[in-house]
């Protein structure tokens, strides 16, 4: 009895501590850290504190004798998270979070648990956790080894396959029937090879990490009862963002004392594409009967018009628990929304307004460059701000990635445009010779760099020795020859005046690389198609291949020293969890934002994700918030007009600042356009106040549209022609007469003095006479700025 009363006394005694980190918390902060007991859900909406909340909790544990540090299990999705958390923690309690080993991600903590029982499995505790290089090739070796065609079915796309097989907990013999037969029919016979082979070699891959473990804790219930007596609390993070199989290992884990706090919302759940189910969050009271939901709806970073527009966006989602934002801050600046010409107008607009901002604009006070951030659907969106940045000398940085012609595929197509226009860049050549993949291995580019010292001559030149001589094996020579052969072809093209744009097309084509981006399965394949899209587009603006090349060089010599001020760009995706002073939202257009891939795969749901992660966005801004458009984007050659996004109908139009020109869709003459120009353009309108009063705006800060609108009595401005359709091909039409009067986007004004099929000899008033593809100029009456 002595003890018992002793054990209590402790308890007491700890209770006792004064707690000064509750007095920071508002009500809601405080009940969340405060109810320790039972299943506990913390809606905690963008802005409000929820790390504060988190971190706070696990202080209270320990700072009342709740739990010794070993005792408490906390969840995070990164290392970063997880460190901010351990830092935060002991700031508030001292040195006793050194003493919290269970403090990590999901990952890292499984790694610990399998170590211990690694034998369970079938594997020894040393096991090796493969990269996904290692990963790729040993599917390979499996694929060619049943003798499946690994260019129509390569790896990568049955690393993806087994991938999702395994955030959703299934194991070779558990995968659907219906999904067994996907792979060449063989997909799950060969994840059964793969999984053998794995414990052959005594390694595991990422994806094994919860999946043995969860299976672990599923047939082998003592070693489960193990950890659900020594994890007294359980803590999750960003709980919207687990997928099945972390749902299992988190659910298996909390049937022990019940006591799980689980933080997220619902509304930021934009990771589905990489298995993360919604679900998880939503059913949380149905899965833990009796759990309490804590709404963290205070925000501290945005303005009352900034909540207002992201909440009317975020309202239409029909799956969703239901929360309202609200702050204590001034009403700050509406939401503005602005449409444009094309991409490249909304670039030129964009960093006018950033330079603006930077002097202070509108009667605001300055925003430094790092206070400021441009947040686009889709990395290829990248490219015509960095150019424009250039241009004006704007410092930049990308976050979440490199920087546009940084890309790998952007630096391989650089890499075959280098050769072309000079045949004696070896470091170029050396880069694409087997990429895509032609048998040219290691030892045959050794070869040919042996032949190049040797001789003196540059590696294309000594590539071609090689084969005259009959050097490397039959299969090396072969595709060698083809190499050396379409470098010839390529060289001779350029040389007889090609269209450099159309060379472009035909030698990523030709060499098989744009072929192998579109049979690569992975994740990340659509996107780099985009992206060489997009570097194809940008070539337009240039008059051969040499000066976009020594532009590109420019663009990659723009790092400026470490401590400057750099205005951010980076994907919605690569936002989640930041914030900034002013941010910029381009290109909301229907099937770029939301994605048409997106709605194709996954309809409604998919939808749903593309208006949250329209919320992430929104949200990121702490005063200012500026939302755009493009009536028309230039995609692959072609024109393509565009419709605003669905998302724009749905913002608050008493929260939203219209800037837009008027006449964007219109047919008239830019400011003088009728209102019922409009209709010009099918399907717009979908009953949306805002679009209207857009399209009817008196009012436009840019200083393109100012100059617009000084020329429009000198020259007559209107929508060029291009724009009045859904798609128009950019081949070349004879809608020219010699003496008209042009404009080149690079070259500027000049007068037409010849017309040769859809080639133009046009005498420029300040570049001279060039020859110029008639796509690539506009009538000079038609000019948009």
């Amino acid at each position: 009895m002595e003890n018992s009363g002793s054990a209590k006394l402790s308890k007491m005694a700890m209770a006792a501590r004064p707690a000064p980190y509750l007095d920071a918390l508002n009500p809601p902060q405080r009940e969340a850290v405060e109810a320790l007991d039972g299943p506990v859900l913390v809606l905690a909406g963008a802005g409000t504190g929820k790390t504060r909340a988190l971190t706070t909790r696990v202080a209270h544990l320990l700072n009342t004798g709740r739990a010794w540090p070993s005792q408490i299990l906390a969840v995070t999705f990164t290392n970063k998270a997880a460190r901010e958390m351990r830092q935060r923690v002991g700031e508030l309690v001292g040195g006793a979070v050194e003493g919290m080993p269970w403090l990590g991600t999901f990952h890292a903590l499984c790694v610990k648990i399998l170590r211990a029982h690694a034998e369970l499995v079938g594997l020894q505790s040393n096991f090796t956790i493969l990269d996904t290089d290692d990963q790729i090739r040993l599917i390979r070796q499996l694929i060619q080894a049943a003798n499946i065609d690994d260019k129509r079915w390569p790896a990568r796309m049955l690393a993806g396959f087994i991938d999702r097989w395994k955030n959703r907990g299934l194991t070779p013999d558990k995968v659907p029937a219906a999904e067994a037969a996907q792979f060449a029919n063989a997909g799950a016979e060969l994840y059964a090879q793969y999984q053998q082979r794995l414990k052959t070699l005594n390694a595991v891959d990422f994806g094994d990490l919860l999946l043995h473990v969860t299976g672990i804790f599923q047939h082998h219930p003592d070693v489960l009862e193990k950890y659900q007596t020594r994890f007294r609390y359980i803590l999750v993070d960003e709980y919207q963002d687990t997928n099945t199989v972390q749902y299992l290992w988190l659910r298996l884990l909390a049937q022990g004392h019940r006591n799980l706090c689980v933080v997220g919302d619902d509304d930021q759940s934009i990771y589905g594409w990489r298995g993360a189910e919604v679900g998880n969050i939503l059913r949380f009271e149905k899965d833990f009967p009796g759990a309490r939901v804590i709404r963290l709806e205070q925000n501290y970073r945005s303005t009352p018009h900034i909540l207002a527009a992201a909440d009317g966006v975020i309202s239409r989602n029909g799956a969703r628990l239901g929360k309202t934002l609200w702050t204590e801050a001034d009403a700050g600046e509406k939401l503005r929304l602005i449409g444009h010409w094309d991409g490249e107008e909304e670039a030129r607009w964009i960093g006018e307004e950033i330079e603006a901002m930077q002097q202070g604009t509108r009667g605001n006070p300055p925003v430094p460059a790092d206070g400021i951030a441009i947040l686009v659907r889709a990395s290829f969106q990248m490219r015509a701000f960095e150019d424009r940045f250039l241009t004006i000398g704007l410092p930049y940085r990308v976050i979440g990635g490199p920087r546009f012609y940084e890309r790998a595929e952007i630096r391989d197509a650089m890499a075959y445009f280098r050769v072309v226009t000079t045949p004696e860049d070896g470091l170029a050549f050396e880069r694409i010779v087997n990429t895509p993949k032609r048998g040219l291995g290691e030892k045959a580019v050794q070869e040919i760099n042996r032949k190049a010292r040797d001789t003196g001559l540059p590696m294309l030149e000594a590539a071609r020795a090689l084969v005259a001589e009959g050097g490397l094996t039959a299969r090396a020579r072969k595709s060698l020859a083809t190499v050396v052969a379409d470098f010839d072809r390529w060289r001779a093209a350029l040389k007889a005046g090609a269209d450099h744009v159309r060379l472009a097309e035909q030698i990523l084509d030709e060499s098989g690389y744009t072929a192998m981006w579109k049979n690569d399965r992975s994740p990340d394949a659509p996107g780099r198609l985009e992206n060489l899209k997009e570097l194809v587009k940008a070539l337009e603006g240039f008059e051969n291949l040499q000066g976009f090349l020594e532009h590109v060089a420019l663009v990659m010599e723009n790092e400026q020293e470490d401590g400057a001020p750099k205005v951010s760009i980076m994907t919605l995706h690569a936002a989640k969890g930041l914030e900034f002073p002013a941010v910029f939202l381009p290109g909301w257009e229907d099937g770029l934002f939301p994605s048409q891939r997106s709605m194709d795969e996954n309809g409604v749901k998919g939808l749903e994700e593309e208006r949250r992660l329209a919320y992430v966005g929104i949200t990121r801004a702490q005063e200012y918030c500026t939302i755009s458009f493009a009536a028309n984007r230039a995609m692959y050659g072609r024109w393509q007009s565009a419709i605003p996004s669905r998302f724009i109908d749905e913002l608050p139009k008493e929260h939203v600042e219209v800037l837009t020109p008027p006449g964007l869709y219109g047919g008239g003459h830019g400011a003088a356009a009728p209102a019922g120009g409009m209709t010009t353009m099918p399907g717009i309108m979908r009953g949306s106040d805002l679009e209207e009063r857009a399209a009817r705006a008196s009012v436009y800060n840019s200083p393109g549209w100012a100059r617009m609108q000084a020329r429009r009595q000198q020259y007559g401005v209107s929508q060029p022609r291009e724009a009045r359709n859904l798609v128009i091909d950019a081949e070349a039409v004879s809608r020219f007469a010699t003496g008209d009067r042009v404009f080149h986007q690079k070259f500027g004004y000049g007068a037409i003095a010849a017309i040769e099929g859809d080639k133009l000899t046009v005498e420029f008033e300040k570049a001279g006479t060039k020859r110029v593809v008639a796509s690539y100029v506009t009538a000079a009456d038609e000019v948009p700025f």
